[in-house]
C-alpha cells in the first residue's frame, strides 16, 4: 500500500472506532441505568438488604447487557487510543455528552431542559472544530522521553 492509501484507511478506522465508542458507551450505560431502575434502589445499609439487591442486579439481564455494551466500549477505547492521539480522541468521544440526554429522553422518559439542550449544541460545535484537526500529531510509539519506543 502506499503512504496515502495507508494514512486514508488508518483515518478511517480511528474515525469506526470512534463511532462504535461513542454509541457503545452510550447505549450501554443508558441500557445499564434502565437496569438499574428496574433493579430498584440498593440499600447498603444492612447485609440482608445488600445481599437482596445483588441478587436483583446479578440476576438482570439487562444490567449485563450493559456490562457487555461498556466491555466493548472499552476495548474500541483502548484501540482508539493506540490509533489517535489523547488530545484527539476524548474531545471528540465529548459527542457521547449529547447522544446522551437524547437516549435518556427518548428511551427512559426523562426531562431534558432546555439549557441542557444548549449544552448539547456547544458540545457538538466543540466536536467539528476538533474534527478539522488530524487524529494523530505524533508518531506511532514515540513520545517524550522515548527514542524509537523504547525508554530513554
Amino acid at each position: 500500500m502506499s503512504g496515502p492509501t495507508l494514512t486514508k484507511a488508518h483515518k478511517t478506522k480511528t474515525y469506526v472506532l470512534l463511532f462504535l465508542l461513542v454509541l457503545l458507551g452510550s447505549v450501554g450505560n443508558t441500557i445499564l441505568s434502565k437496569g438499574m431502575r428496574d433493579a430498584g434502589d440498593l440499600d447498603i445499609s444492612r447485609l440482608q438488604a445488600i445481599e437482596a439487591g445483588a441478587v436483583r442486579v446479578l440476576t438482570s439481564g439487562t444490567i449485563w447487557l450493559g456490562i457487555a455494551l461498556m466491555l466493548m466500549f472499552m476495548v474500541c477505547h483502548m484501540l482508539v487510543l493506540s490509533w489517535a492521539d489523547y488530545s484527539f480522541v476524548m474531545p471528540f468521544s465529548a459527542i457521547a455528552y449529547a447522544l446522551v440526554p437524547l437516549l435518556g429522553y427518548l428511551f427512559l422518559h426523562e426531562y431534558v431542559s432546555t439549557a441542557r439542550w444548549i449544552g448539547i449544541v456547544l458540545i457538538f460545535l466543540g466536536v467539528l472544530l476538533i474534527n478539522r484537526t488530524p487524529p494523530r500529531t505524533t508518531d506511532p510509539g514515540t513520545a517524550p522521553g522515548t527514542v524509537s519506543g523504547t525508554m530513554t
